[in-house]
């Protein structure tokens, strides 16, 4: 007798059962509507049955279902080969691959397990509990009481116990405790008495450990850091998170060091409406070497820091707001304390409003310096900065113009002080010819006035300009021909395009202008036929030159390349205002190309050069190479400037560097990997460098061993530069991730 789909009042049921098994052994048909009780609307009782059979001892007041059972009741699902209902006791027993499950997904296996009839409180041997948001954990024996299930002699994991075959496998990592509870409302795991084991091991105690299983926030350790550095010798940190609400957190953690006083890091993050903002800062106190000086540590104890902030907020579909403020106490703490590598913090503000045809910003920043030898007060503080710019068609012959307005305040505590402001138009008309060129016609037209003072103060005799205010007027037109071919070639599409450009620029007045913003000059294939070649607003490049270069793109299944190559000429005399050796300062340019090289996921390849004009030597060399997959790759970079440009433009100095990387995967789950900075500059290519062509700047070699839910890591470190009071030597940085542990 087969019985499916069967709801009934609890207190109806037996009732029920009996009267059908009566009318079945009887012959008489089976009758499937409810039994009038006062009950039956009782929603809170109903009890599903589906099994193959279903007896009902009267005497006893047992119900006994066999066969693929399924008891529902309250959202619950408990299924077995048998169950057993006493109606007396109102205790159910489940036997033979047994689960449930609760309301939200979590299933709970067991070999025997005796319930309450509301399947929410009883006792279960041999326990394997699968959570739905992926964990797992096993016992020899629990009980169940309401939405908690306390578990005897437990392990939690949240590893995967198969592999891709389907075979067993142990887990990685796994908490085991005298005693786990499990909260099926709060989604949270509490221990007593656990240990957490790597790889079979048991390492680490956790005493009164609990964590979330879920994606909700939670107060708690975090897992710890170690690394042994020559500065600070030993180290040990240990994050705490606070949950301060759903869209707030703060985490605090305190670094404990063998050689120096302890140091505390605050890290505050918010989430809001319009946007969201984050607040760290670093705190210690210890003795340190100014930059620069040779003598020992001084015994005396300085607080020192690092503050770094930023924001975004967006006010609605057109302004945005975003800041940044970075600011440390002295130019060696980020080093000595591996926080950051970086050798100038920026703080910045901007204010922006964009739509379809306008821009407006409003900005500044301020920069601090840590860099050796370079004095604060000559380094520029920006305020404010404010760029305004509107497109419109034109009605006329066609194409666009471009209006802008923008103004530039720089400031400087012991140096020269510049503002600027200017106003602009373009028209730009782009045709298609029917033969297929591409033409680009352009005219521009600037007013420019600045105001300077305390010039003298600035070392570089051809950024000064001169003191008082300055005023000029530029004018440019140009022509932009491009002409592509396109063809089959090696299994693929080519597209060779040739093109030249007319230019055409009023005389620049550059001597009288102080230089700010076009400093490092430099030919490259990117900026070869830019309208003005040479960087921001300071410096024009006048006179009427000609630009051509040939562009080629290859493709084919998996395979692109791209090149281009160009020069120019200039029909005027050689620049005064462009150094020599950037390449633009002859009537002739230098040779200036770029090649990148895609092959599938495998191979990139970039080549940026610059070919001297007379005897084709290599003024710039620049590349940048991947080979391999993510798994195991290697990849070098390199860069030259072999431009021969006077010592007295700082900017501009020659130097030449290696940098390589690589990993290789040995098996799924470990891997190897390693880099290397290198300074290969020698004293021919600047004179200010004593090194002999190859000095280390830092190595670094680890190994890794990651899997779908631990990620571990040894990493060696070697710095071979000392600045102030962060010393050249090794560090030691072991690296441990626990992942889909919810915290």
């Amino acid at each position: 007798m087969a019985w499916s789909a069967l709801i009934l009042p609890a207190t109806a049921a037996a009732q029920e059962i009996a009267e059908q098994q009566t009318n079945a052994e009887a012959g008489l048909p089976e009758e499937t509507s409810e039994q009038s009780s006062p009950e039956a609307s009782d929603n809170e009782r109903e009890v599903e049955f589906s099994a193959d059979t279903i007896s009902y001892d009267s005497e006893a007041d047992v119900v006994t279902a066999s066969g693929d059972v399924i008891m529902r009741r309250k959202g619950q699902l408990l299924r077995a080969e048998t169950i057993i209902w006493d109606r007396k006791s109102g205790a159910v027993t489940a036997d033979g691959n047994v689960r449930i499950i609760d309301e939200q997904g979590a299933v709970l296996y067991g070999d025997n397990i005796t319930l309450t009839e509301d399947v929410r409180e009883g006792v279960i041997q041999n326990i394997l509990l699968v959570l739905d948001e992926g964990g797992r954990i096993v016992a020899n024996q629990g009980q169940r009481d309401g939405s908690e299930i306390i578990l005897n002699e437990a392990a939690y994991t949240a590893c995967a116990v198969q592999d891709s075959e389907g075979c067993p496998k142990s887990p990685s990592w796994q908490i085991k405790a005298v005693r786990v509870a499990y909260d099926e409302e709060d989604k949270t795991v509490r221990y007593e008495g656990a240990r957490l084991e790597l790889f079979g091991l048991p390492l680490i105690p956790l005493p009164g450990f609990s964590h979330p299983i879920d994606e909700r926030n939670r107060s708690g350790l975090l897992v710890p850091n170690g690394r042994i550095s020559q500065a600070n010798g030993l180290e040990y940190s240990q994050p705490y998170y606070f949950a301060l609400a759903p869209n707030r957190d703060l985490t605090v953690t305190p670094y404990v060091f063998s050689d120096v006083l302890p140091m505390l890091q605050t890290e505050y993050r918010a989430l809001t409406e319009r946007g969201a903002y984050q607040l760290t800062g670093y705190a210690t106190a210890s003795s340190r070497i100014p930059v620069g000086s040779r003598e020992p540590l001084s015994s005396e104890e300085d607080f020192r820091g690092y503050f770094d902030g930023v924001g975004n907020f967006q006010l609605d579909e057109n302004w945005n707001i975003s800041s940044s403020i970075r600011v440390a106490t002295d130019r060696t703490f980020l080093r000595r304390y591996d926080i950051s590598r970086d050798d100038r913090l920026r703080s910045t503000f901007r204010a922006e409003r964009i739509d379809s045809d306008s821009y407006f910003s409003l900005q500044g920043w301020a920069t601090q310096t840590l860099r050796v030898d370079d004095p604060q007060g000559q380094v520029p503080i920006a305020l404010p900065i404010v760029d305004f710019r509107q497109r419109m068609d034109d009605p006329v012959a066609g194409g666009q113009f471009e209006f802008r307005v923008n103004s530039l305040a720089i400031a400087r505590t012991e140096g020269q002080d510049t503002q600027r402001a200017f106003a602009s138009a373009q028209w730009d008309l782009r045709r298609v010819t029917p033969g297929g060129q591409l033409v680009t016609l352009t005219a521009y037209g600037r007013g420019d006035v600045y105001n300077s003072d305390e010039n003298a103060l600035t070392q570089t005799l051809v950024y000064r300009g001169t003191e008082g205010f300055q005023a000029r007027a530029i004018g440019s037109v140009a022509a932009d021909f491009q002409w592509p071919f396109v063809g089959k070639a090696f299994g693929g599409t080519q597209t060779l395009t040739p093109r030249v450009q007319l230019v055409a620029t009023t005389p620049g007045q550059n001597d009288d202008i102080p230089n700010e913003d076009a400093r490092a000059i430099e030919l490259e294939a990117s900026n070869l036929f830019a309208l003005n070649r040479l960087p921001g607003f300071d410096r024009v490049e006048d006179g009427l030159r000609v630009v051509y270069g040939l562009d080629w793109n290859l493709q084919r299944p998996g395979l692109r390349i791209d090149a281009n190559i160009g020069q120019s000429y200039r029909f005027n005399n050689k620049s005064d205002v462009i150094p020599e050796g950037t390449g633009l300062a002859e009537q002739t340019s230098d040779i200036t190309g770029r090649t990148d090289v895609r092959f599938r996921d495998i191979v990139k390849f970039s080549h940026r050069y610059r070919l001297d004009k007379g005897n084709l030597s290599l003024r710039r060399n620049e590349i940048d190479a991947t080979i391999g997959s993510r798994r195991t790759y290697f990849q070098v970079g390199y860069l030259r400037l072999n431009r021969d440009i006077g010592e007295e433009i700082e900017d501009l100095q020659d130097r030449e560097e290696l940098r390589v990387a690589g990993r290789v995967q040995l098996d799924q789950y470990w891997s190897v990997f390693g880099s290397g900075i290198f300074d290969l500059t020698d004293a021919q290519e600047d004179p200010t460098n004593f090194s002999d062509g190859f000095e280390p700047l830092r190595t670094r070699l680890g190994i890794a061993y990651d899997d779908d839910c631990i990620s571990l890591g040894l990493t060696w470190r070697r710095d071979f530069v000392s600045i102030g009071d962060a010393p050249r030597g090794d560090s030691f940085l072991l690296r441990f991730r626990l992942r889909n542990l919810g915290i």
